[in-house]
């Protein structure tokens, strides 16, 4: 639930927050087609690594192996392309961290270490 409200409450008005300085800084058309801009560049982005996972996980499954990476770089690429989706500068920074490989695969241990504290506290039921 606190997450939850972060999620609501706070990214937003950071989010404004950056709005407004950039506005004052290099104006507030400027300031749009950044938005603009960063929006079309990450689903243009998402698209081109999603379709390269999706090869990925295809390749794994015809070699006979279970495509754990592949499913892992999925969700984490969606959650990318979200973000970036979403208007603001602070959440396509975080988008543009996830979709890169590199910064990805830096990311990915720290993800999948959250995610298993979900899952030891019972927050997340997998069945």
């Amino acid at each position: 639930m606190r997450l939850f409200l972060f999620l609501l409450v706070v990214i937003p008005a950071c989010e404004i927050g950056v709005f407004i300085l950039s506005g004052k800084l290099i104006g507030v058309v400027p300031t749009v087609l950044l938005i603009l801009l960063t929006g079309i560049t990450g689903a243009w982005l998402a698209k081109k690594q999603g379709l390269k996972t999706m090869k990925k996980f295809q390749d794994d499954l015809r070699q006979g192996r279970f495509p754990n990476d592949a499913i892992m770089d999925g969700m984490i690429i969606l959650a990318g392309g979200i973000m970036l989706l979403t208007p603001g500068f602070l959440t396509d920074i975080s988008g543009f961290l996830l979709l890169f490989p590199k910064t990805r695969n830096l990311l990915k241990p720290f993800i999948i270490q959250w995610v298993q504290k979900w899952i030891n506290k019972h927050t997340i039921v997998i069945r």
